[in-house]
Order: C-alpha cells, then sequence, then structure tokens
C-alpha cells in the first residue's frame, strides 16, 4: 500500500513544468519528461563518462533525482535568487516524498538522491553531466529556446554547462561546440564585452 501511495504521488511529476520546450511542440517540457530523456542520455551516453560507471545505479538517480520538485517546484537553472535555498526545499521534499515509501525503500532512494546532490561518485558526476546536458540539447535544437526567452547570454550558458566535465569530458566537448554553434546562429547571445 505504501509503494501504491509513492507511486500515485510521483504521478504529480508530470504536472511539474520546466522551462525548457520541447523540440517538436515548442510546449515546456515536464519533469516525468526530462527525467525519460534523462534516462535515455545516460543508456545512449554511458560509454562517454570519464570513469567505470554502474549505468543500473546511474539509471536510479535520473528516475528519482527531480521527485523532490513536487512539493519544491522547478528552479529555473539560471534564477540565482531560488537556488539559494533550492536544496534546504528539496531536502524536506525529499524527506516527505521518500517517506511514503516502506523504510528500506526510503533510505535506498533518499540514499540516491543525496549521492546525486553531493556529486563524489563516478556515477553522480555522470548522472549530473547528464542532467545537465539534456536541457542543453534542447536549447540548441530550439534555436535558443528558453535561453532567448530569458536572455541567457554564452558565458551564463557555458558557466551552467561547465561541471559537465566533471562527469564526461566528451559531452563537455559536445556542449562547448553546441553553445558555440548557437551564438554563430544568433540563438544564444555572445557574452557582454
Amino acid at each position: 500500500a505504501r509503494q501504491i501511495a509513492f507511486l500515485a504521488e510521483c504521478d504529480k511529476l508530470k504536472e511539474i513544468f520546466r522551462q525548457t520546450i520541447n523540440s517538436q511542440s515548442r510546449r515546456a517540457e515536464n519533469d516525468a519528461e526530462h527525467s525519460w530523456a534523462f534516462c535515455l542520455c545516460v543508456l545512449v551516453l554511458s560509454e562517454h563518462a570519464n570513469e567505470p560507471i554502474d549505468v543500473l545505479r546511474v539509471m536510479k538517480m535520473a528516475i528519482i533525482h527531480d521527485l523532490v520538485e513536487i512539493d519544491a517546484g522547478d528552479t529555473f537553472a539560471y534564477d540565482l535568487a531560488a537556488a539559494a535555498n533550492q536544496h534546504n526545499r528539496e531536502a524536506l521534499a525529499a524527506d516527505r516524498i521518500f517517506g511514503l515509501l516502506p523504510v528500506d525503500q526510503a533510505q535506498e532512494f533518499r540514499a540516491l538522491w543525496d549521492e546525486f546532490e553531493a556529486r563524489t561518485t563516478p556515477e553522480a558526476k555522470f548522472a549530473h553531466a547528464c542532467d545537465r546536458f539534456q536541457p542543453m540539447l534542447l536549447n540548441a535544437r530550439t534555436e535558443g529556446g528558453s535561453w532567448r526567452a530569458h536572455g541567457i547570454t554564452h558565458d551564463k550558458a557555458r558557466r551552467r554547462g561547465a561541471p559537465v566535465a566533471d562527469g564526461s569530458t566528451v559531452l563537455w566537448e559536445t556542449i562547448e561546440a553546441m553553445l558555440q554553434d548557437a551564438v554563430a546562429a544568433g540563438h544564444l547571445a555572445p557574452a557582454p564585452k
């Protein structure tokens, strides 16, 4: 019964919308779609991790990492004011949401979420890399999508993507090229001089 209550609660993830837009419909992506795309990135790109990884462990992180946004909401990647208390809001949400599960699963899920947040293991570093890569790819494929809508400049996008290198230098090099192409196409404003 606790597992079913958790699953029912997690359906709310489909109602949490992000600033990133989908490449075809151009509507806002929801957190469930992001989590699916994140998982797909892990499956397809795992060979590019900087270190050997347990892909299943990364997939688990990918599936649960944004469940906290059911309570905490999505914090836009470039909203520094909202980011100031993001971890505290999300930690409280993790306590409540994972607490719906039986104790053993609650502890496992919370440990995976904490590992993702800490970014110290090879799995967490690669998970984080894919989590940042996926919206960068969508922005690049939607003529700047949320970058243009929010006046994001090359330097801000580059700073946001830089931690990807900790998990995958290949993905970071790909982001660097996408950002340069976006500036050249007029889809991302150059850094202010």
